[in-house]
């Protein structure tokens, strides 16, 4: 299906970080199908490609951002890069991340800095350089609102065994969520935090064999979300009108019970 003309998002541009794969490309894409511009950050230029050819195919506009945002002059710089391209930046949806898994003992140092350095310093720098542009966008558009959507996890609720960093910076990101909320009611500018279960992506990949295997057997038997189940979750949250805020989004598996 194609995409429609007068659309909630027309005229709107979005950056979607994390955006080769899983949550985040199916996110852009349901972004592109309601009128928006996206822009595309990933380290993997071959997928960013690809993602933005399906958007051009839906007879969307979009652009491929290669850069890792781990490095705080890239994560300011995609911000800019979108700007020169777009000329504003209306939503910013922070899905980038990685999930590490394994206890304290067995775990190295290096394991824990990757998570904190991808799910809270690159999300923080992101963030930062975008929150000018986001309330420039909130007075200046037919939409008069401007959207932040941090992608967090059902981590940040319910601690497990062998998830003790990664849950740390999914509950600090609800918590930055729910204070930059407050902060920018004023502005116009919404955030919202969406806390996805067992979703069926590369998260996974990232384990070694023994961890992975074990994450495995342990959501074996739950038929998990799809990327597109969350993709749908944020684009309902961007496309209400502005009167409506959806501050927190709680998505699970229908099988998951923690």
């Amino acid at each position: 299906m194609g995409i429609v003309h007068d659309q909630p998002l027309d005229g709107a541009v979005a950056l979607v970080t994390g955006a080769s794969s899983g949550i985040g490309a199916a996110t852009a894409c349901r972004l592109a199908r309601e009128g928006a511009a996206v822009a595309l950050v990933a380290r993997r230029r071959d997928r960013l490609d690809r993602v933005a050819g399906d958007i051009a195919m839906l007879g969307g506009e979009a652009v491929g951002l290669e850069a890792d945002i781990t490095e705080p002059e890239r994560a300011e710089d995609v911000v800019q890069d979108t700007l020169d391209r777009f000329g504003r930046l209306d939503i910013l949806v922070n899905n980038a991340g990685i999930m590490l898994l394994n206890s304290a003992l067995h775990t190295t140092v290096q394991e824990w800095d990757r998570m904190i350095s991808l799910n809270v310093a690159a999300l923080l720098h992101v963030t930062h350089a975008a929150i000018p542009h986001l309330i420039y966008a909130a007075s200046t558009s037919p939409r008069q609102v401007a959207d932040l959507v941090n992608v967090s996890s059902t981590a940040g609720r319910v601690a497990r065994p062998g998830s003790s960093v990664y849950g740390l910076t999914k509950s600090g990101l609800n918590a930055f969520t729910e204070s930059l909320r407050q902060e920018l009611l004023s502005e116009r500018v919404r955030v919202s935090v969406v806390e996805p279960g067992t979703v069926d992506t590369e998260l996974v990949n990232h384990l070694s064999d023994t961890v992975r295997d074990a994450a495995r057997r342990r959501i074996d038997g739950i038929e998990a979300l799809l990327a597109e189940d969350v993709a749908d979750a944020i684009g309902y949250i961007v496309t209400r009108d502005r009167r409506i805020a959806i501050n927190e989004l709680l998505i699970r598996a229908g099988d998951q019970t923690w």
